[in-house]
């Protein structure tokens, strides 16, 4: 997993995984996306961050997904 644009450390944002360098969770990247918004919505909400920053932590997710196995659900 490349991780060169997530680090995780106990003394920032309690230990969440955020974009390497800022206090940025990458949840507020996903919460964003979610919403509708665009990469671009977010390099302007975010003008410290760049494209290349984004989309690696959009990777880090996508490689959590992919190493993830689900029970099927019952029912």
């Amino acid at each position: 997993m490349d991780c060169r644009y997530v680090e995780a450390n106990p003394g920032i944002c309690n230990g969440q995984p955020v974009l390497t360098g800022t206090r940025i969770p990458v949840t507020v990247i996903l919460d964003r996306l979610e919403a509708g918004g665009a990469i671009s919505d977010i390099l302007e909400q975010y003008p410290e961050l760049q494209s290349d920053q984004v989309a690696g932590a959009i990777r880090f997710c996508r490689s959590l997904v992919g190493q993830t196995e689900l029970e099927p659900a019952s029912g």
